[in-house]
């Protein structure tokens, strides 16, 4: 258990903020198995996100059961970050969380991401002014920079608790380290050293074995799952059981439903224009769990609406794993 400010999250297990996958249909699915700390939205847009209609919006949409949530904010100028803010206060948000460790290179051009790791002055003025407009808890996520310079990374990080950052999430790798690069877990315990917050680490786990390791190399107060989660949406509800000792029940999966569950909601959830693509990239990471999973990312791929993607799925399924298909559900 962890307490930020007012929050109390119960599981130290957090939903990282993933472009076109950390969306209400993947997390309710991760709900639905239990064992979740802290969800996530997706990066959101600090200058976009005051104009957002959440009613509709597929980066705001967010059921009941999604609870508690963070927003993660994308933002490279201190200006935009009090209109953002006051968005995510009329959001009713349970935490706010600075995207300081994207590396994507559109990102970067904008000023953002992890490019802000090398302003250290611009970050503190943003984290200052963050930690001003709001008494939510205040959070970011960062990676370890361009190399492994140990007094330039502590000094970036206890700026940052100096600020008033309430927890730092770290993921394990350089900024221009690809994810096949095996992360970096010791130095999330450099950094668990050098601060007094919570500090979780992020990146390269897939198992509960990994979590096990990750927390021995570490010493973190907690995990942030990415890719696995869309994976693995049971995942966090397996660690929190045999790593935390959480009294929750085994996940039961049957994979056919799983993702017949995900189009239900993706429906129910979404503009018709918006569930396509995001079926589409969850069915890239799911499909990792057949070992002839690349067939069904190709099959789906190329359809061009949820229905067609759906039945090509289900052929898929039908072949691959016919004891979990569900009774009544034609191919």
């Amino acid at each position: 258990m962890l307490q930020l400010k007012n929050l109390t999250i119960e599981s130290p297990l957090f939903l990282a903020p993933m472009a076109g996958l950390t969306h209400t249909v993947l997390r309710r699915l991760i709900m639905a198995y239990g064992g979740m700390g802290l969800l996530s939205t997706e990066m959101l847009a600090a200058t976009k996100l005051p104009r957002e209609n959440a009613e509709i919006s597929p980066y705001l949409v967010r059921s009941a059961v999604e609870t508690p949530l963070s927003y993660q904010l994308l933002v490279c100028r201190v200006e935009d970050l009090g209109p953002a803010i006051n968005a995510l206060h009329g959001l009713r948000a349970d935490a706010v969380d600075l995207n300081l460790g994207c590396p994507a290179p559109f990102v970067r051009r904008m000023g953002a991401g992890s490019k802000l790791m090398e302003s250290p002055a611009k970050v503190r003025a943003l984290v200052a002014e963050a930690r001003r407009l709001t008494s939510l808890p205040l959070t970011a996520k960062i990676r370890l920079g361009e190399d492994l310079d140990e007094a330039k990374l502590r000094d970036f990080c206890l700026m940052l608790e100096g600020e008033g950052l309430d927890l730092l999430t770290v993921h394990a790798r350089l900024r221009g380290e690809a994810f096949c690069r095996k992360p970096r877990w010791q130095w999330v315990g450099k950094v668990k050293e050098w601060l007094t917050i919570p500090v979780v680490a992020n990146g390269g786990i897939f198992s509960v074995d990994d979590a096990r390791k990750c927390l021995a190399e570490s010493g973190a107060d907690g995990l942030m799952i990415g890719r696995a989660a869309a994976i693995k949406p049971w995942l966090f509800a397996e660690i929190a059981r045999e790593v935390y000792g959480a009294s929750i029940p085994a996940p039961e999966v049957r994979l056919p439903v799983l993702y017949l569950e995900f189009v239900r909601i993706l429906i129910e959830s979404f503009l018709p224009e918006r569930q396509l693509g995001r079926l589409k990239e969850f069915t890239h990471y799911f499909a990792k769990n057949y070992a002839f999973g690349h067939q069904l990312a190709s099959a789906v791929q190329p359809s061009h609406s949820v229905a067609e993607a759906r039945e090509r799925a289900l052929a898929f399924f039908v072949r691959n794993d016919p004891d979990n298909v569900p009774v009544g559900v034609d191919d």
